[in-house]
Protein backbone atom coordinates (compact mmCIF):
# COMPACT_ATOMS: atom_id res chain seq x y z
CA UNK A 1 0.00 0.00 0.00
CA UNK A 2 1.30 3.27 -0.69
CA UNK A 3 1.99 6.27 1.55
CA UNK A 4 -0.38 8.51 -0.20
CA UNK A 5 -3.77 5.98 0.14
CA UNK A 6 -3.59 6.16 3.46
CA UNK A 7 -2.86 9.97 3.69
CA UNK A 8 -5.73 12.38 5.08
CA UNK A 9 -4.31 15.64 4.76
CA UNK A 10 -2.04 17.48 3.03
CA UNK A 11 0.01 20.57 4.17
CA UNK A 12 0.84 24.57 2.98
CA UNK A 13 4.78 25.03 2.67
CA UNK A 14 4.14 28.55 3.29
CA UNK A 15 5.45 29.66 6.21
CA UNK A 16 3.15 32.77 6.55
CA UNK A 17 -0.19 30.61 5.91
CA UNK A 18 -2.14 31.33 9.11
CA UNK A 19 -3.71 27.60 8.66
CA UNK A 20 -1.17 25.57 6.19
CA UNK A 21 -2.78 22.31 7.65
CA UNK A 22 -5.04 20.32 6.97
CA UNK A 23 -5.59 20.95 3.47
CA UNK A 24 -8.26 18.39 1.52
CA UNK A 25 -6.31 15.92 -0.62
CA UNK A 26 -6.66 16.94 -4.43
CA UNK A 27 -6.63 20.57 -3.70
CA UNK A 28 -3.95 21.29 -6.37
CA UNK A 29 -3.38 25.09 -4.48
CA UNK A 30 -3.93 26.38 -0.75
CA UNK A 31 -7.50 27.08 0.58
CA UNK A 32 -6.05 29.94 3.02
CA UNK A 33 -2.82 31.57 1.55
CA UNK A 34 -3.71 30.10 -3.19
CA UNK A 35 -0.02 28.73 -2.95
CA UNK A 36 0.49 25.43 -4.52
CA UNK A 37 0.03 21.97 -2.83
CA UNK A 38 1.25 20.37 -6.24
CA UNK A 39 4.84 21.16 -6.12
CA UNK A 40 6.48 20.56 -9.48
CA UNK A 41 3.64 18.99 -11.16
CA UNK A 42 4.90 15.93 -9.03
CA UNK A 43 5.72 16.21 -4.77
CA UNK A 44 2.46 16.68 -2.66
CA UNK A 45 3.46 17.68 0.88
CA UNK A 46 2.04 15.21 3.95
CA UNK A 47 2.98 16.40 7.08
CA UNK A 48 5.54 18.54 8.36
CA UNK A 49 8.53 16.20 10.11
CA UNK A 50 10.32 19.39 12.07
CA UNK A 51 12.20 22.17 11.67
CA UNK A 52 16.07 23.03 11.84
CA UNK A 53 17.99 25.19 11.34
CA UNK A 54 17.27 27.59 8.27
CA UNK A 55 14.70 24.98 7.20
CA UNK A 56 11.51 22.96 7.27
CA UNK A 57 11.40 19.38 6.61
CA UNK A 58 8.33 17.81 4.85
CA UNK A 59 7.20 14.33 4.29
CA UNK A 60 6.15 14.58 0.73
CA UNK A 61 4.56 11.60 -1.74
CA UNK A 62 6.38 11.49 -5.62
CA UNK A 63 3.37 10.94 -7.75
CA UNK A 64 6.41 9.83 -10.47
CA UNK A 65 8.23 7.17 -8.77
CA UNK A 66 4.92 7.23 -6.08
CA UNK A 67 7.46 6.64 -3.46
CA UNK A 68 7.64 8.84 0.04
CA UNK A 69 10.61 11.15 0.12
CA UNK A 70 11.89 14.28 2.29
CA UNK A 71 11.20 18.00 1.49
CA UNK A 72 13.44 20.83 2.58
CA UNK A 73 11.98 24.04 2.11
CA UNK A 74 14.84 27.16 3.08
CA UNK A 75 12.60 29.54 5.14
CA UNK A 76 15.43 32.12 6.50
CA UNK A 77 15.88 34.75 3.58
CA UNK A 78 19.64 35.71 4.40
CA UNK A 79 21.72 35.57 1.26
CA UNK A 80 24.11 33.26 3.48
CA UNK A 81 21.65 30.69 4.18
CA UNK A 82 20.44 30.65 0.14
CA UNK A 83 24.39 30.25 -0.79
CA UNK A 84 24.51 27.34 2.37
CA UNK A 85 21.18 25.87 1.18
CA UNK A 86 22.66 25.66 -2.85
CA UNK A 87 25.63 24.16 -1.17
CA UNK A 88 23.79 21.39 0.38
CA UNK A 89 21.66 20.94 -2.79
CA UNK A 90 25.18 21.03 -5.06
CA UNK A 91 27.06 18.41 -2.78
CA UNK A 92 24.14 15.90 -2.34
CA UNK A 93 23.59 15.93 -6.16
CA UNK A 94 26.93 14.83 -6.97
CA UNK A 95 27.31 12.06 -4.37
CA UNK A 96 25.77 8.64 -5.14
CA UNK A 97 26.35 6.75 -2.23
CA UNK A 98 24.04 4.17 0.31
CA UNK A 99 25.54 6.42 3.54
CA UNK A 100 24.43 9.35 2.01
CA UNK A 101 20.77 10.68 0.87
CA UNK A 102 19.64 10.18 -2.75
CA UNK A 103 19.47 13.71 -4.32
CA UNK A 104 18.35 13.32 -8.18
CA UNK A 105 19.69 15.86 -10.38
CA UNK A 106 16.78 17.64 -11.28
CA UNK A 107 15.60 17.82 -6.80
CA UNK A 108 16.36 21.42 -6.55
CA UNK A 109 13.77 23.82 -7.33
CA UNK A 110 11.82 27.09 -6.17
CA UNK A 111 8.66 27.72 -5.99
CA UNK A 112 6.45 30.83 -5.48
CA UNK A 113 3.96 30.99 -2.37
CA UNK A 114 1.86 33.63 -1.08
CA UNK A 115 -0.29 36.43 -2.78
CA UNK A 116 0.43 40.22 -1.81
CA UNK A 117 3.11 40.00 -1.23
CA UNK A 118 4.62 36.88 -2.89
CA UNK A 119 7.59 34.98 -1.91
CA UNK A 120 10.04 32.54 -3.98
CA UNK A 121 10.80 29.36 -1.01
CA UNK A 122 13.96 27.47 -2.55
CA UNK A 123 12.95 23.63 -2.00
CA UNK A 124 15.38 20.64 -2.08
CA UNK A 125 13.56 16.98 -2.32
CA UNK A 126 15.52 13.98 -1.63
CA UNK A 127 15.74 9.94 -0.01
CA UNK A 128 13.56 10.05 2.83
CA UNK A 129 15.64 7.45 5.59
CA UNK A 130 13.51 5.39 7.39
CA UNK A 131 14.93 4.89 10.32
CA UNK A 132 16.26 6.28 14.30
CA UNK A 133 19.14 8.43 14.52
CA UNK A 134 22.00 7.95 16.59
CA UNK A 135 20.62 10.39 18.91
CA UNK A 136 17.21 8.78 19.12
CA UNK A 137 19.18 5.83 20.32
CA UNK A 138 21.25 7.15 22.67
CA UNK A 139 18.16 8.13 24.89
CA UNK A 140 16.85 5.00 25.11
CA UNK A 141 20.60 3.67 26.26
CA UNK A 142 21.50 6.73 28.81
CA UNK A 143 24.10 5.37 30.26
CA UNK A 144 26.11 4.43 26.87
CA UNK A 145 25.40 2.37 24.00
CA UNK A 146 27.57 -1.31 23.74
CA UNK A 147 31.58 -0.85 22.19
CA UNK A 148 30.46 -3.40 19.28
CA UNK A 149 27.77 -1.04 18.08
CA UNK A 150 29.65 2.06 18.27
CA UNK A 151 32.84 0.43 16.60
CA UNK A 152 30.76 -0.42 13.73
CA UNK A 153 29.11 2.96 13.46
CA UNK A 154 32.60 4.45 13.29
CA UNK A 155 33.68 1.62 10.53
CA UNK A 156 30.81 2.86 8.42
CA UNK A 157 31.04 6.59 9.06
CA UNK A 158 35.25 6.40 8.57
CA UNK A 159 34.19 5.20 4.42
CA UNK A 160 31.78 7.61 3.81
CA UNK A 161 33.82 10.59 4.92
CA UNK A 162 36.69 8.93 2.93
CA UNK A 163 34.00 9.37 -0.34
CA UNK A 164 33.27 12.72 0.41
CA UNK A 165 36.87 14.02 1.42
CA UNK A 166 38.11 12.18 -1.79
CA UNK A 167 35.57 14.79 -3.55
CA UNK A 168 36.92 17.66 -1.84
CA UNK A 169 33.84 17.55 0.59
CA UNK A 170 33.63 18.49 4.17
CA UNK A 171 30.95 17.99 6.09
CA UNK A 172 31.63 20.48 9.19
CA UNK A 173 28.61 18.94 11.03
CA UNK A 174 28.93 15.07 12.55
CA UNK A 175 26.97 14.76 15.53
CA UNK A 176 24.49 12.14 16.54
CA UNK A 177 21.62 13.76 15.81
CA UNK A 178 23.25 13.85 11.75
CA UNK A 179 24.17 9.99 11.32
CA UNK A 180 20.90 7.61 10.90
CA UNK A 181 20.46 4.12 10.73
CA UNK A 182 18.53 2.69 7.96
CA UNK A 183 15.56 0.60 9.52
CA UNK A 184 15.64 -2.85 8.81
CA UNK A 185 19.79 -2.68 6.75
CA UNK A 186 21.40 -1.41 9.91
CA UNK A 187 23.11 1.35 7.02
CA UNK A 188 24.79 3.77 8.60
CA UNK A 189 23.79 7.35 6.68
CA UNK A 190 24.94 10.94 7.04
CA UNK A 191 22.53 13.85 6.58
CA UNK A 192 22.22 17.72 6.89
CA UNK A 193 24.81 18.70 4.48
CA UNK A 194 23.57 22.52 4.88
CA UNK A 195 27.45 23.22 6.35
CA UNK A 196 29.41 21.44 4.06
CA UNK A 197 32.05 22.63 2.20
CA UNK A 198 33.78 22.25 -0.82
CA UNK A 199 37.28 22.32 -0.62
CA UNK A 200 39.06 23.96 -3.86
CA UNK A 201 42.07 22.47 -6.15
CA UNK A 202 44.46 25.31 -4.69
CA UNK A 203 44.14 23.50 -1.29
CA UNK A 204 46.91 21.29 -1.58
CA UNK A 205 46.75 20.36 2.31
CA UNK A 206 42.94 19.58 1.91
CA UNK A 207 42.21 22.70 4.12
CA UNK A 208 40.50 26.04 3.54
CA UNK A 209 39.38 29.03 5.45
CA UNK A 210 35.91 28.64 7.38
CA UNK A 211 32.91 30.32 8.52
CA UNK A 212 32.18 30.41 11.76
CA UNK A 213 29.74 27.25 11.70
CA UNK A 214 29.75 24.46 14.57
CA UNK A 215 28.06 22.56 17.16
CA UNK A 216 29.39 22.97 20.61
CA UNK A 217 30.63 19.87 21.96
CA UNK A 218 31.75 18.23 18.50
CA UNK A 219 33.60 21.23 16.53
CA UNK A 220 37.24 21.35 16.89
CA UNK A 221 38.53 24.35 18.19
CA UNK A 222 39.87 25.72 14.69
CA UNK A 223 36.24 25.66 13.53
CA UNK A 224 34.28 27.43 16.39
CA UNK A 225 37.54 30.02 15.82
CA UNK A 226 36.28 30.47 12.05
CA UNK A 227 40.41 29.40 10.93
CA UNK A 228 41.11 26.92 8.80
CA UNK A 229 39.50 23.32 8.47
CA UNK A 230 40.09 20.04 6.37
CA UNK A 231 39.05 16.56 6.43
CA UNK A 232 40.84 16.58 11.06
CA UNK A 233 37.61 18.53 11.32
CA UNK A 234 35.49 15.75 10.65
CA UNK A 235 37.38 13.33 12.37
CA UNK A 236 36.88 15.11 15.78
CA UNK A 237 33.41 15.76 15.73
CA UNK A 238 33.42 11.80 14.53
CA UNK A 239 35.36 10.91 17.66
CA UNK A 240 33.55 13.59 19.97
CA UNK A 241 30.81 11.50 18.62
CA UNK A 242 31.71 7.93 19.65
CA UNK A 243 32.74 9.06 22.97
CA UNK A 244 29.12 10.38 23.68
CA UNK A 245 27.84 7.52 22.58
CA UNK A 246 29.74 5.00 24.26
CA UNK A 247 29.52 7.12 27.75
CA UNK A 248 26.19 8.39 27.39
CA UNK A 249 27.54 11.81 28.53
CA UNK A 250 27.63 15.40 26.37
CA UNK A 251 31.39 15.55 25.80
CA UNK A 252 32.00 19.27 27.37
CA UNK A 253 30.80 17.31 30.59
CA UNK A 254 33.75 15.18 30.22
CA UNK A 255 36.48 17.78 30.59
CA UNK A 256 38.66 17.94 33.25
CA UNK A 257 37.68 21.73 34.78
CA UNK A 258 41.37 22.23 35.98
CA UNK A 259 43.59 21.27 32.59
CA UNK A 260 40.70 21.31 30.25
CA UNK A 261 41.65 17.81 29.13
CA UNK A 262 38.97 15.18 28.08
CA UNK A 263 38.74 12.31 30.46
CA UNK A 264 36.11 10.06 28.78
CA UNK A 265 37.78 6.53 30.13
CA UNK A 266 37.37 6.15 33.58
CA UNK A 267 33.31 6.00 32.28
CA UNK A 268 33.26 2.96 30.23
CA UNK A 269 35.45 0.41 29.47
CA UNK A 270 36.61 -0.55 25.74
CA UNK A 271 39.45 -2.15 24.07
CA UNK A 272 42.57 -0.07 24.55
CA UNK A 273 42.98 0.36 20.65
CA UNK A 274 40.03 1.58 20.21
CA UNK A 275 40.74 4.00 23.29
CA UNK A 276 43.62 5.28 21.55
CA UNK A 277 42.20 5.65 18.39
CA UNK A 278 39.37 7.60 19.94
CA UNK A 279 41.77 9.98 22.02
CA UNK A 280 43.95 10.92 18.97
CA UNK A 281 40.76 11.89 16.87
CA UNK A 282 39.68 14.28 19.19
CA UNK A 283 43.55 15.80 19.87
CA UNK A 284 43.25 19.92 20.15
CA UNK A 285 46.41 19.85 17.92
CA UNK A 286 44.92 18.64 14.28
CA UNK A 287 48.65 18.53 13.44
CA UNK A 288 48.28 14.92 15.72
CA UNK A 289 44.88 13.94 14.49
CA UNK A 290 45.22 10.94 11.48
CA UNK A 291 45.37 12.94 8.41
CA UNK A 292 42.83 11.02 6.26
CA UNK A 293 40.40 8.54 6.18
CA UNK A 294 42.61 5.45 4.78
CA UNK A 295 44.82 5.74 8.06
CA UNK A 296 41.87 5.19 10.31
CA UNK A 297 40.67 2.10 8.18
CA UNK A 298 43.88 0.67 8.53
CA UNK A 299 43.63 0.90 12.14
CA UNK A 300 39.96 -0.19 12.29
CA UNK A 301 41.35 -3.59 11.46
CA UNK A 302 43.19 -4.58 14.10
CA UNK A 303 39.99 -3.66 16.67
CA UNK A 304 37.79 -5.99 17.76
CA UNK A 305 35.30 -5.45 20.55
CA UNK A 306 35.94 -7.19 24.19
CA UNK A 307 35.11 -10.40 24.69
CA UNK A 308 31.69 -10.21 26.90
CA UNK A 309 31.91 -12.08 30.16
CA UNK A 310 28.77 -14.45 31.66
CA UNK A 311 27.79 -11.40 34.23
CA UNK A 312 27.56 -8.89 30.92
CA UNK A 313 25.97 -11.92 29.05
CA UNK A 314 23.46 -12.03 31.22
CA UNK A 315 23.51 -8.46 31.59
CA UNK A 316 22.87 -8.13 27.67
CA UNK A 317 19.77 -10.78 28.37
CA UNK A 318 18.34 -8.59 30.79
CA UNK A 319 18.76 -5.23 28.60
CA UNK A 320 16.59 -7.21 25.80
CA UNK A 321 13.93 -8.29 27.84
CA UNK A 322 13.31 -4.95 29.37
CA UNK A 323 13.59 -3.72 25.69
CA UNK A 324 11.04 -5.81 24.53
CA UNK A 325 8.71 -4.60 27.20
CA UNK A 326 9.74 -0.84 26.23
CA UNK A 327 9.14 -1.45 22.59
CA UNK A 328 5.67 -3.16 23.64
CA UNK A 329 4.54 -0.24 25.75
CA UNK A 330 5.95 2.72 23.45
CA UNK A 331 4.13 0.76 20.66
CA UNK A 332 0.40 0.76 23.12
CA UNK A 333 1.43 4.58 23.64
CA UNK A 334 2.23 5.22 19.94
CA UNK A 335 -1.17 3.47 19.33
CA UNK A 336 -3.30 5.57 21.57
CA UNK A 337 -1.50 8.69 20.43
CA UNK A 338 -2.24 8.27 16.87
CA UNK A 339 -6.52 7.32 17.67
CA UNK A 340 -6.06 10.55 20.00
CA UNK A 341 -4.72 12.35 16.92
CA UNK A 342 -7.58 11.07 14.34
CA UNK A 343 -10.05 12.20 17.27
CA UNK A 344 -8.71 15.58 16.94
CA UNK A 345 -8.44 16.53 13.44
CA UNK A 346 -11.22 15.15 12.83
CA UNK A 347 -13.17 16.96 15.65
CA UNK A 348 -11.29 19.95 14.24
CA UNK A 349 -11.97 19.65 10.76
CA UNK A 350 -15.87 19.30 11.29
CA UNK A 351 -15.48 22.42 13.83
CA UNK A 352 -13.62 24.45 10.68
CA UNK A 353 -16.69 22.74 8.10
CA UNK A 354 -19.30 24.10 10.15
CA UNK A 355 -18.07 27.29 10.55
CA UNK A 356 -17.39 27.96 7.08
CA UNK A 357 -21.22 26.67 6.56
CA UNK A 358 -22.37 29.31 9.25
CA UNK A 359 -20.21 31.82 7.65
CA UNK A 360 -20.79 31.21 3.98
CA UNK A 361 -24.82 31.25 4.81
CA UNK A 362 -25.21 34.27 7.10
CA UNK A 363 -23.20 35.74 3.98
CA UNK A 364 -25.24 34.81 1.47
CA UNK A 365 -28.07 35.84 3.87
CA UNK A 366 -26.82 39.75 4.21
CA UNK A 367 -26.41 39.78 0.26
CA UNK A 368 -30.09 38.56 -0.45
CA UNK A 369 -30.98 41.18 2.27
CA UNK A 370 -28.90 43.72 1.38
CA UNK A 371 -29.51 43.29 -2.69
CA UNK A 372 -33.57 43.27 -2.28
CA UNK A 373 -34.15 46.60 0.47
CA UNK A 374 -31.65 48.36 -1.82
CA UNK A 375 -33.33 47.33 -5.25
CA UNK A 376 -36.61 47.99 -3.39
CA UNK A 377 -35.66 51.80 -2.07
CA UNK A 378 -34.30 52.32 -5.28
CA UNK A 379 -37.18 51.07 -7.53
CA UNK A 380 -39.51 53.13 -4.90
CA UNK A 381 -37.84 56.29 -5.33
CA UNK A 382 -37.24 56.35 -9.30
CA UNK A 383 -41.30 55.59 -9.49
CA UNK A 384 -41.91 58.38 -7.97
CA UNK A 385 -39.86 60.76 -10.10
CA UNK A 386 -40.70 58.79 -12.93
CA UNK A 387 -44.18 60.13 -12.02
CA UNK A 388 -43.34 63.31 -12.20
CA UNK A 389 -40.87 63.52 -15.03
CA UNK A 390 -41.66 64.89 -18.55
CA UNK A 391 -38.41 63.96 -20.86
CA UNK A 392 -38.85 66.27 -24.21
CA UNK A 393 -34.90 65.52 -25.28
CA UNK A 394 -36.30 62.83 -28.54
CA UNK A 395 -34.93 62.71 -31.66
CA UNK A 396 -36.63 64.73 -34.13
CA UNK A 397 -39.14 62.17 -36.07
CA UNK A 398 -37.19 62.92 -39.68
CA UNK A 399 -34.09 61.51 -37.85
CA UNK A 400 -35.67 58.55 -36.59
CA UNK A 401 -36.94 57.63 -39.91
CA UNK A 402 -33.99 57.44 -41.13
CA UNK A 403 -31.99 55.10 -38.64
CA UNK A 404 -32.43 51.37 -38.22
CA UNK A 405 -35.35 49.81 -36.50
CA UNK A 406 -33.23 48.91 -33.55
CA UNK A 407 -31.60 52.03 -32.69
CA UNK A 408 -34.62 54.32 -33.28
CA UNK A 409 -36.28 51.78 -30.80
CA UNK A 410 -33.55 52.39 -28.54
CA UNK A 411 -33.68 55.99 -28.86
CA UNK A 412 -37.40 56.05 -28.23
CA UNK A 413 -36.93 53.77 -25.15
CA UNK A 414 -34.06 56.40 -23.91
CA UNK A 415 -36.27 59.02 -23.77
CA UNK A 416 -39.17 57.53 -21.78
CA UNK A 417 -39.55 58.19 -17.52
CA UNK A 418 -39.62 54.26 -17.11
CA UNK A 419 -35.48 54.21 -17.85
CA UNK A 420 -35.40 56.45 -14.18
CA UNK A 421 -36.89 54.01 -12.27
CA UNK A 422 -34.54 51.20 -13.83
CA UNK A 423 -31.32 53.19 -13.27
CA UNK A 424 -32.25 54.27 -9.40
CA UNK A 425 -33.54 50.46 -8.79
CA UNK A 426 -29.87 49.61 -10.04
CA UNK A 427 -28.13 51.96 -8.12
CA UNK A 428 -30.03 50.95 -4.77
CA UNK A 429 -29.28 47.28 -5.15
CA UNK A 430 -25.59 48.24 -6.39
CA UNK A 431 -24.94 50.56 -2.84
CA UNK A 432 -27.04 47.86 -1.04
CA UNK A 433 -24.63 44.77 -1.46
CA UNK A 434 -21.60 47.43 -1.62
CA UNK A 435 -23.36 48.28 2.35
CA UNK A 436 -23.38 44.54 3.13
CA UNK A 437 -19.53 44.00 2.27
CA UNK A 438 -19.40 40.36 3.26
CA UNK A 439 -17.76 38.65 -0.03
CA UNK A 440 -14.25 39.94 1.34
CA UNK A 441 -14.03 43.28 -0.06
CA UNK A 442 -11.35 45.31 1.17
CA UNK A 443 -13.23 48.78 0.54
CA UNK A 444 -16.68 49.94 0.16
CA UNK A 445 -16.80 51.33 -2.90
CA UNK A 446 -20.22 53.32 -3.74
CA UNK A 447 -19.28 55.21 -6.46
CA UNK A 448 -18.33 52.51 -8.53
CA UNK A 449 -20.65 50.41 -7.30
CA UNK A 450 -23.16 52.92 -8.38
CA UNK A 451 -22.43 53.48 -11.81
CA UNK A 452 -22.20 50.00 -12.99
CA UNK A 453 -25.59 49.46 -11.43
CA UNK A 454 -27.10 52.46 -13.16
CA UNK A 455 -25.24 51.54 -16.14
CA UNK A 456 -26.17 47.58 -16.15
CA UNK A 457 -30.69 48.26 -15.57
CA UNK A 458 -30.56 50.97 -17.93
CA UNK A 459 -28.95 48.76 -20.87
CA UNK A 460 -31.33 46.36 -19.66
CA UNK A 461 -33.97 48.55 -19.82
CA UNK A 462 -32.88 49.28 -23.84
CA UNK A 463 -33.00 45.64 -24.38
CA UNK A 464 -36.74 45.39 -23.40
CA UNK A 465 -37.26 47.94 -26.29
CA UNK A 466 -34.91 46.49 -28.09
CA UNK A 467 -37.83 44.42 -30.12
CA UNK A 468 -41.08 45.43 -28.96
CA UNK A 469 -41.07 49.71 -28.07
CA UNK A 470 -44.64 49.08 -27.55
CA UNK A 471 -44.95 47.69 -24.18
CA UNK A 472 -45.43 43.95 -25.01
CA UNK A 473 -42.13 42.49 -23.18
CA UNK A 474 -40.94 38.85 -24.76
CA UNK A 475 -39.72 36.54 -22.09
CA UNK A 476 -36.45 36.13 -23.59
CA UNK A 477 -36.23 40.15 -23.69
CA UNK A 478 -36.67 39.98 -19.90
CA UNK A 479 -34.22 37.29 -19.20
CA UNK A 480 -31.26 38.59 -21.25
CA UNK A 481 -32.37 42.22 -19.18
CA UNK A 482 -31.96 40.27 -15.88
CA UNK A 483 -28.30 38.81 -16.97
CA UNK A 484 -26.48 42.22 -18.18
CA UNK A 485 -28.00 44.50 -15.23
CA UNK A 486 -26.35 41.41 -13.20
CA UNK A 487 -23.34 40.28 -15.22
CA UNK A 488 -22.43 44.53 -15.15
CA UNK A 489 -23.64 45.05 -11.48
CA UNK A 490 -20.98 42.33 -10.34
CA UNK A 491 -18.00 43.69 -11.67
CA UNK A 492 -18.42 47.40 -10.09
CA UNK A 493 -18.47 45.77 -6.28
CA UNK A 494 -14.85 45.15 -5.95
CA UNK A 495 -14.42 41.46 -4.83
CA UNK A 496 -11.38 40.59 -4.44
CA UNK A 497 -10.36 38.03 -6.70
CA UNK A 498 -12.38 36.47 -10.07
CA UNK A 499 -14.55 39.10 -10.87
CA UNK A 500 -15.28 38.10 -14.11
CA UNK A 501 -16.16 34.37 -13.02
CA UNK A 502 -18.06 35.61 -10.24
CA UNK A 503 -20.29 38.30 -12.76
CA UNK A 504 -20.63 35.07 -15.25
CA UNK A 505 -21.59 32.94 -12.89
CA UNK A 506 -24.64 35.53 -11.39
CA UNK A 507 -25.32 36.53 -14.41
CA UNK A 508 -26.27 32.76 -15.44
CA UNK A 509 -28.04 32.35 -12.22
CA UNK A 510 -29.84 35.12 -12.23
CA UNK A 511 -31.13 34.99 -15.79
CA UNK A 512 -32.13 30.91 -14.75
CA UNK A 513 -34.14 32.06 -11.89
CA UNK A 514 -35.98 34.12 -14.17
CA UNK A 515 -36.28 31.73 -17.21
CA UNK A 516 -37.77 29.19 -14.56
CA UNK A 517 -40.25 31.61 -13.01
CA UNK A 518 -41.25 33.10 -16.72
CA UNK A 519 -42.07 29.67 -17.50
CA UNK A 520 -44.00 28.42 -14.74
CA UNK A 521 -46.22 31.60 -14.52
CA UNK A 522 -46.39 32.35 -18.86
CA UNK A 523 -49.21 29.62 -18.33
CA UNK A 524 -51.85 31.82 -16.25
CA UNK A 525 -50.51 35.30 -16.74
CA UNK A 526 -48.93 37.13 -19.93
CA UNK A 527 -45.76 38.26 -18.86
CA UNK A 528 -46.47 42.37 -19.18
CA UNK A 529 -49.51 41.36 -16.42
CA UNK A 530 -47.42 39.68 -14.20
CA UNK A 531 -44.80 42.90 -13.95
CA UNK A 532 -46.64 45.41 -15.35
CA UNK A 533 -44.25 46.43 -17.76
CA UNK A 534 -46.57 48.31 -20.35
CA UNK A 535 -46.92 51.74 -21.86
CA UNK A 536 -49.78 52.51 -19.66
CA UNK A 537 -47.32 51.23 -16.16
CA UNK A 538 -46.60 55.10 -15.33
CA UNK A 539 -49.30 56.81 -16.34
CA UNK A 540 -50.95 57.16 -12.86
CA UNK A 541 -49.38 56.47 -9.79
CA UNK A 542 -51.54 53.85 -8.04
CA UNK A 543 -50.65 51.32 -5.59
CA UNK A 544 -51.08 48.25 -7.66
CA UNK A 545 -48.04 49.68 -10.36
CA UNK A 546 -46.10 50.53 -7.24
CA UNK A 547 -46.43 47.42 -5.51
CA UNK A 548 -45.47 45.99 -8.84
CA UNK A 549 -42.45 47.68 -9.25
CA UNK A 550 -41.13 47.75 -5.79
CA UNK A 551 -41.90 43.30 -5.68
CA UNK A 552 -40.23 42.50 -9.39
CA UNK A 553 -36.78 45.06 -8.86
CA UNK A 554 -37.00 43.66 -4.80
CA UNK A 555 -36.77 40.33 -5.97
CA UNK A 556 -34.62 40.80 -8.70
CA UNK A 557 -31.98 42.00 -6.04
CA UNK A 558 -32.35 39.42 -3.80
CA UNK A 559 -31.85 36.60 -6.30
CA UNK A 560 -28.65 38.55 -7.37
CA UNK A 561 -27.28 38.08 -3.62
CA UNK A 562 -28.30 34.88 -3.54
CA UNK A 563 -25.55 33.84 -6.72
CA UNK A 564 -23.21 36.72 -5.79
CA UNK A 565 -23.07 33.91 -2.25
CA UNK A 566 -23.16 30.78 -4.15
CA UNK A 567 -20.20 31.82 -6.67
CA UNK A 568 -18.02 33.40 -3.71
CA UNK A 569 -18.32 31.02 -1.01
CA UNK A 570 -19.22 27.43 -3.47
CA UNK A 571 -18.49 27.75 -7.14
CA UNK A 572 -14.64 29.82 -7.23
CA UNK A 573 -13.57 27.24 -4.19
CA UNK A 574 -14.78 24.38 -6.35
CA UNK A 575 -12.84 26.10 -9.10
CA UNK A 576 -9.46 26.27 -7.24
CA UNK A 577 -10.44 22.89 -5.46
CA UNK A 578 -9.52 21.75 -9.72
CA UNK A 579 -6.39 23.96 -9.90
CA UNK A 580 -8.03 27.34 -11.62
CA UNK A 581 -6.67 30.03 -9.83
Amino acid sequence: MHQQSVATAVHCINPACPRPYPQSIGNNFCNICGSPLRLKDRYIPLERLGFGGFAAIYSVWDQKTETERVLKVLVETSPKALSMFEQEAQVLGSLRHPGVPRVEPDSYFQVIVGDRPQRLLPCLVMEKISGQTLEDILKHHPQGCPEAWVLNWLKQAVQILRELHLRKIIHRDIKPSNLMLRQGSGQLVLIDFGGAKQIGPAHSNSQASSTRLFSPGYSPAEQIAGGVVGPSADFYALGMTCIHLLTGKYPPDLEDPNTGQLRWRPYVKVSPAFAALLDDMVRPDMGQRPTNAREIIKRLRHISPRQITPTAAAESVWKIVTKSVEVCLNFLLAAISLSWKWFKWLTISAYHLTIQLVKAGFGTLLEMVGGGIGGGVGAGIGFWLADRTSINFRLPSPILQLLPDWVANIAIAASKPQMIVFALAGLGTAWGLTQVKSLGQQQRRYLIAGIMGVLGYSVGWLILQRVAPSGVIAPDDLVIMTAVAAFTLTLGLGLPSHDLVHAIFTAIGTASFFVGLVTLTIKFLPVTAIFGFSDAFFTTLNWTNFGFCIAFFSLLGIILGFWLGISYYLFVPFLRLLGFR
